[in-house]
């Protein structure tokens, strides 16, 4: 049996973050699919997530060998210092009152941190993407679904050096359609859709 490393490494990652967050959201009411509580959707991803983890998990156990890159000095001090300046950014962003409210200090703090991991050739796609989720969560409430939709697509396609901005621009329409038509239209969920600053 020829162990596939990155599978591996992906698999037993998905689980465990799938895990933790399913233990994290104990503490949300479920609710049901017609009225979801707060902890409803998490919920569900969570036990996708953890599917999809154990489905990678048994694919890398046959997938051949494909081992792990070294990683390089600039990955190593640009993970530090990434994780030094969130947890610097961080207390000073909490302090101010108009940030203070509702995790905007920390997704803020967050996008600084994903910003000096893109530096680094290694980190840059993972941290491109994680910015585009972060930029979403800071944006929904003030600037409404359809802006923080477009602008989570626009983030995490630069990760990919070489993205179509055509390509870009039909999963934005295509992801605005979708989640109108889901979240607005069928489950009637009350989130803005355009900035409310």
């Amino acid at each position: 049996m020829r162990i596939n490393a990155k599978d591996l490494a992906s698999g037993l990652l998905l689980v465990a973050l799938a895990v933790i967050g399913l233990w994290l959201n104990t503490e949300h009411t479920l609710g049901s699919a017609r009225r979801m509580g707060p902890g409803y959707m998490p919920m569900l991803v969570f036990w996708l997530e953890l599917g999809l983890g154990a489905i990678v998990l048994a694919i890398s156990l046959r997938g051949g060998s494909d081992p792990l890159e070294k990683w390089t000095k600039l990955d190593f001090v640009t993970l530090a210092i990434a994780i030094g300046v969130v947890l610097v950014a961080y207390p000073f962003l909490a302090a101010m009152p108009a940030l203070s409210a509702n995790w905007y200090a920390l997704g803020i703090s967050l996008l600084i941190g994903f910003a000096v991991a893109a530096v680094s050739p290694g980190w840059r796609k993972l941290a491109l993407v994680l910015a585009g989720m972060t930029v979403f969560g800071v944006l929904l409430e003030q600037g409404g679904l359809f802006l923080a939709i477009t602008a989570m697509v626009v983030v995490a396609a630069l990760a990919e050096p070489k993205h179509r901005p055509l390509g870009v621009l039909g999963c934005v329409v295509f992801l605005l359609a979708l989640c109108w038509w889901v979240f607005i239209y069928e489950l009637d969920i009350r989130v803005s859709v355009w900035p409310t600053f």
